[in-house]
């Protein structure tokens, strides 16, 4: 016998001769009992934390003890997020309800990847824009830098949240691994099957071989189980690469462009702005004309000004009664239930519209955001932490943004109008950018600490999670939107948006990730890595070069043959990661 179970029985005796010392008034035998049996869940608890310090463990444990388990183990005291979940899953409700606690977690889930999306397409992108306006960018840096971090601010900030712990990081990996998968195949053959094309050769061989080279740069740091700083700084260093020679190559074409076209005299001269370029690197869709031509067609043909009130009512009300009267019954049912959440948002982060003819200003929302917008960034950065911080022990930190708050704006409402935007209202754009980009991370941790604490009662590994769960929930607003942007006649734009987009995803969400764990714990990021990591990395490696092979031979035209080829890869490949992940397929 060890010496841990000699001192684990010398305890049960110390416990059960102090409380029969302390409650005499118990009866003998149940005082004998009661402290044997908790001083036995003790020291199971003490072995299971000596001998291995993981969360997974709890489901080894009878129900009933796994509450103590898990409120004794270290590992499972998850400190990012609001929520610790794992208590929520195992201490809410007796035992016997908790298949009822693990289906709230998930309509949970499901919330927060509503709200990921919303405050992804409806807050954060639209400021990106109004920053890139008022920077005067070109649209091809504008695409390959912030609209591209609008894009796939979701998966970014989830995997800078899954590596803020090592057991999440293969979390991240699977995650970004997963929708690349998704992206390349499903999308990517579903644009394919809606528009059959012909694909921009020079823009799909390059993101094509740029993908390639960071996929093969994160199998070597998976093989190796680990990666320093220089290494992690070198792969961010290769998104600036694909930066540059997307500017450089895109400048070079236009320049060529126009000595082709002062060349030729033509009778009718071409606007500027049906001079696009055949890289497509943009994968957005310019609405500004249409924008303003369906406001004008609404606008009232008599001067009309609403008064401060109704301008406040009308820029809460996110349900548009014309759209809502052309669309579909599903889309309705949709809209009511984002309402809430909707309103919430509008309430809290400014959006600034460049392609609106006031740039979106609603003077008493605008003002409100001057207090409620850092009350929202001080509650959401690093969910909460900073919330109840005392300066000096006695004023707290939320009421002096909220005194200050209220006199900016005092200030914004005495000094400006309701018919025209103050000058410094592009600064709104900014406060709407970081109120939305830290929500958007607090989100992504709660998703994370969410999907951690699936995999742990379903005994799934957070790579089968990420690869299946996050990497579609992260996906499927990618997936509609190109699929309708290839059915509106720009299946060129939807294809680069799919490979275009992931890149990003790939190289600056490992990257980030790595770089804020080295400088948290100082120490190289190692990756916890199994079989399931090794068929990502087939899969993804194997799906890029089958496209940079097949794409060509057909003369780089997507057919729909091509499209079934890329969803039966999908589904193969998905087969497979699920038989490993249940120990059908072993590998070495």
């Amino acid at each position: 016998m060890s010496r841990s179970v000699y001192l684990s029985l010398l305890l049960l005796v110390i416990t059960d001769h102090q409380q029969v010392t302390s409650r005499s008034h118990v009866p003998r035998n149940q005082r004998g009992v009661g402290s044997a049996v908790r001083a036995l869940n003790t020291t199971l608890t003490m072995m299971y934390q000596s001998n291995n310090d993981e969360c997974d463990l709890v489901m080894n444990v009878s129900a009933a003890d796994r509450c103590a388990f898990v409120k004794n183990t270290p590992d499972c005291n998850l400190e990012d997020g609001f929520l610790n979940y794992l208590n929520l899953a195992f201490c809410l409700l007796p035992p016997n309800l908790t298949p009822l606690t693990i289906t709230l977690c998930v309509i949970w889930l499901l919330f927060l990847f509503i709200l990921l999306g919303l405050t992804a397409s409806k807050f954060f992108c639209p400021n990106l824009s109004a920053i890139c306006t008022s920077l005067h960018l070109t649209h091809n840096v504008a695409g390959v830098t912030f609209l591209a971090l609008g894009n796939g601010a979701p998966d970014v900030f989830s995997a800078m949240a899954a590596f803020s712990h090592p057991h999440t990081a293969g979390l991240a990996v699977g995650a970004l691994f997963g929708a690349g998968i998704f992206v390349t195949t499903v999308v990517a053959g579903s644009v394919a099957l809606v528009k059959p094309f012909a694909v921009a050769s020079r823009p799909f061989l390059r993101d094509v071989i740029f993908y390639m080279v960071a996929v093969f740069w994160t199998f070597l740091m998976l093989y190796r189980g680990t990666t320093t700083l220089g290494e992690t700084l070198g792969y961010l260093g290769l998104y600036v690469v694909y930066v540059l020679i997307v500017i450089i190559s895109a400048y070079i074409y236009n320049r060529q462009k126009r000595l082709i076209n002062s060349s030729v005299q033509s009778t009718a001269q071409i606007p500027a702005e049906f001079h696009s370029s055949d890289d497509d690197d943009v994968p957005c869709l310019n609405g500004g004309t249409v924008q303003q031509e369906y406001e004008s067609e609404y606008r009232p043909l008599l001067p009309y000004s609403e008064s401060t009130s109704q301008i406040l009512l009308s820029s809460m009300n996110p349900v548009d009664s014309r759209k809502w009267r052309r669309k579909t019954w599903s889309w309705r049912a949709l809209k009511i239930l984002k309402t809430p959440l909707e309103v919430v948002l509008l309430l809290c982060i400014p959006v600034v519209d460049p392609d609106k003819e006031d740039r979106n200003w609603r003077r008493p929302l605008n003002c409100l955001h001057l207090t409620t917008a850092p009350l929202a960034c001080l509650i959401t950065f690093q969910s909460g932490a900073y919330a109840d911080y005392l300066i000096q022990g006695q004023f707290p930190v939320w009421l002096l943004m909220l005194l200050l708050g209220f006199f900016l704006s005092a200030i914004a409402f005495c000094t400006t109008t309701n018919d025209s935007p103050p000058k410094y209202h592009s600064l709104f754009s900014l406060l709407g950018f970081l109120a939305s980009a830290l929500l958007i991370s607090a989100a992504a941790s709660e998703v994370v600490s969410l999907l951690h604490m699936l995999g742990v009662v379903l005994s799934l590994s957070n790579t089968v999670l990420g690869l299946t769960l996050l990497a579609w929930g992260n996906s499927i607003g990618d997936c509609f939107s190109d699929i309708t942007i290839a059915r509106q006649g720009y299946p060129r734009m939807a294809i680069s948006a799919c490979f275009g987009g992931i890149i990003f995803n790939m190289l600056l969400g490992v990257g980030l990730g790595g770089l804020m764990q080295m400088v948290e714990t100082h120490n190289d990021v190692q990756f916890e890595t199994d079989g399931l990591t090794w068929v990502l990395a087939a899969s993804l490696g194997l799906s890029l070069v089958l496209s940079f092979v097949i794409v060509p031979m057909s003369q780089f035209h997507l057919g729909r043959n091509y499209g079934i080829f890329l969803l039966v890869f999908y589904a193969i490949f998905l087969i497979i990661a699920l038989l490993t992940e249940f120990g059908k397929i072993h590998f070495v």
